[in-house]
């Protein structure tokens, strides 16, 4: 599936299965509108699945897993080689999410797209990391569009597997610094807004991060109006990947739920690129690093959980589920008012 043929096949969710879902939990027997968000969030989806029948039996868990030559900058607080070793230890359930998800039944896929070094993580690989976006472009053209197509093949193979939603997640030393500066450019808001210290920098070295960050958007100047040319040239390969889930969920009908940050800018380039892919995507928490609260304003988008987490890999994500499960048997198994016989709650 091309990018093009992609962005052609997103349409609107369906406001008609949306709001027979709405109509549905009005006639539950509670109070109206007790479950908050909980009942936005199904009516959402069964907007996105067509149908007011929601199901959510497989949750996927996709990881995209790459490194970033601005890490030669001197911006993180390790050196890419661990990268492929956290990549690996998804595999062995050795991670946060990993356990996480083994716990939720949220089915974990890591992908290779662009690591320097090879391991047993399924390899979609475009390129062995991205170059070092202080001394010009991070990819070409051509690299970004292939990883969001990756991406985007990624989510139909998962919806031929009958998965009714996927978490985002991503492993990627430096991306931090790679998701800053595409932030940055696509709101148009300032680098030190958009940056923070990620997996723990001292301040003399945020401040370092801040200007390789500067300098990087005054060399390549990217477009602010054409995401492909940002990310290529301030991204990293996950994020492409990753933007690419979003636009696939929306082409054939899956929510997909942001993580943190990293995956909130990846959601953001989606939006950029086909507005109508708001509609398929769902927040889960707010990020505590700097920009996590402002990227959700700039998708419209608040987020469930607020837990001041800022791990990645797709814990926060993988952590809404079993509270988006909860309201989901709320909605499918209570009584409704004319079920007991009693009058129906009527706003006022």
């Amino acid at each position: 599936m091309t990018l093009q043929e992609t962005l052609d096949m997103i349409k609107p969710a369906d406001a008609e299965a949306r709001e027979r879902a709405v109509k549905r939990w009005d006639a539950i027997a509670k109070p109206l509108h007790s479950l908050g968000k909980l009942e936005d969030a199904v009516a959402k989806i069964a907007g996105i699945q067509g149908s007011d029948r929601v199901k959510l039996d497989k949750k996927a868990l996709v990881i995209m897993c790459a490194d970033n030559g601005v890490v030669e900058e001197g911006v993180t607080q390790t050196d890419n080689s661990v990268t492929a070793i956290v990549a690996e230890n998804f595999l062995d359930k050795k991670t946060s999410v990993a356990v996480m998800a083994d716990k939720l039944g949220v089915d974990l896929f890591a992908y290779d797209v662009g690591m320097v070094r090879d391991t047993r993580v399924e390899k979609r690989k475009v390129a062995c990391g991205t170059k070092n976006l202080a001394k010009g472009p991070a990819m070409t053209r051509d690299e970004c569009i292939k990883t969001i197509e990756t991406g985007i093949n990624i989510v139909f193979e998962l919806k031929e597997k009958g998965y009714d939603i996927i978490t985002t997640g991503e492993m990627g030393i430096g991306n931090t610094t790679t998701s800053s500066a595409v932030g940055a450019v696509l709101t148009g808001q300032p680098v030190e807004i958009m940056t923070g210290k990620g997996s723990g920098l001292t301040d003399e070295a945020l401040i370092h991060k801040k200007q390789v960050i500067r300098d990087s958007i005054t060399l390549n100047k990217p477009d602010r109006n054409d995401p492909i040319d940002v990310l290529a040239k301030e991204g990293g390969f996950d994020i492409c990947g990753l933007t690419g889930v979003f636009l696939g969920g929306a082409a054939c009908g899956i929510p997909v739920v942001i993580d943190g940050f990293i995956s909130s800018v990846a959601a953001l380039a989606a939006y950029k690129l086909s507005p109508k892919a708001i509609d398929y995507i769902l927040p889960s928490h707010v990020s505590k690093e700097p920009a996590g609260k402002f990227m959700l304003d700039a998708l419209g988008l608040n987020q469930f959980l607020t837990c001041d987490m800022c791990l990645g890999e797709g814990t926060g994500a993988v952590m809404l589920m079993p509270i988006i499960e909860c309201a989901l048997e709320v909605y499918n198994r209570m009584s409704t008012f004319e079920d007991i016989e009693i009058d129906a709650y009527v706003p006022l």
